[in-house]
């Protein structure tokens, strides 16, 4: 098998090791984490080697994936890494996905178990779809989005990139959020979102 490293070591970094584990398809090699106090420690029986300066000096081929919750963290990490031509960025998906083969996706997602994705919907880079969501027709989510757990998206609906979308939440159909919406847990969207900000309740109402 070949080697993957996990960046990120916290709560999410370990529940990717865990799907990772369960595929079977690569050998984690360790954790890669910047947070000094945690370097040459063992978490889940895997290693934290080093910080992301560890990946840019290393001459092999390499898989990476990203393990941060925060968009904005996600991105920085990337254009850290991405010139590196021997980095690659494989999208992780769950054995147990349900996926159709008319889903399109560009590099470094993550999607967790039990969510299913439709048809005709376009995944662009580095999102994570969180434990059993749902992603209906048409959709499109672009970059460094987070779903979080049990979020539910109807057909036809376009997200902008670094949107958070709460544990929980729900968009109807048609609709299209604006970059950088964070919806609380529980939201439900039943219109459009052209502003950046954060949104809460039953129907959503921006509250910053």
């Amino acid at each position: 098998m070949n080697d993957i490293y996990i960046v990120g070591a916290s709560g999410f970094g370990r529940e990717v090791a865990w799907l990772i584990e369960e595929l079977g398809t690569w050998n984690i090699a360790g954790f890669i984490d910047d947070n000094e106090s945690i370097q040459n420690t063992i978490i889940n029986n895997i290693p934290v080697i080093g910080n992301t300066d560890f990946l840019l000096d290393m001459k092999d081929n390499i898989n990476v994936v990203i393990a941060i919750g925060n968009p904005y963290i996600r991105e920085k990490i990337v254009q850290k890494l991405i010139s590196k031509e021997t980095i690659c960025f494989p999208n992780i998906i769950a054995k147990d996905v349900r996926i159709s083969k008319y889903v399109k996706m560009g590099i470094g997602n993550i999607i967790c178990t039990g969510t299913i994705l439709t048809t005709n919907i376009l995944l662009g880079n580095f999102n994570h779809i969180n434990l059993d969501c749902t992603v209906g027709h048409d959709v499109v989510l672009n970059d460094y989005i987070t779903v979080y757990p049990s979020v539910n998206i109807s057909g036809n609906v376009n997200i902008d990139d670094y949107s958070e979308l709460g544990t929980g939440s729900k968009i109807i159909q048609g609709k299209t959020l604006a970059k950088s919406v964070v919806l609380g847990a529980g939201a439900v969207v039943v219109k459009n979102l052209e502003e950046s900000g954060t949104y809460i309740g039953i129907p959503v109402r921006r509250i910053r």
